[in-house]
C-alpha cells in the first residue's frame, strides 16, 4: 500500500481535506494481484471553493504527476467543496472493468 500511503499523504498535505477517500480499484481490472494502479478519489475540501472542475483535476493530476508517470494507470476523481458534497452526499460508483475478465 506504498502508492496508496504517498496519494493520501500528498492529498492531505497539499488540500486540507474535510474528507478524503483513496480507494485502491485495482482489483476490479486486468492487473496482478495486490497492485495499486487503479485509484478513484474522494476529496471534499475548501480549497476548491471558486474552481471549476476542470482546474481541481488539473491541480490533483499535476499534484500526482509522479505517481501516474509511474505505475498509476487510473485515476477516478470525484472533487468537491463542502456545500456541494453536503448536496452531492457520495461519490458515483466506479463502473465493471470491461477487461478484466478477458
Amino acid at each position: 500500500m506504498q502508492v496508496q500511503q504517498t496519494i493520501e499523504n500528498k492529498l492531505t498535505a497539499a488540500f486540507t481535506p474535510d474528507l478524503l477517500q483513496v480507494l485502491n480499484e485495482s482489483d476490479m481490472h486486468a492487473v496482478p494481484a495486490d497492485s495499486e494502479t487503479h485509484f478513484k478519489l474522494v476529496i471534499v475540501s475548501g480549497s476548491f471553493e471558486g474552481m471549476r472542475a476542470v482546474k481541481r483535476h488539473q491541480r490533483v493530476y499535476q499534484l500526482l504527476s509522479d505517481e501516474l508517470a509511474g505505475g498509476v494507470h487510473a485515476l477516478a476523481l470525484h472533487i468537491f467543496t463542502p456545500d456541494e458534497w453536503r448536496e452531492q452526499k457520495c461519490a458515483p460508483s466506479s463502473p465493471d472493468c470491461m477487461g478484466k475478465n478477458g
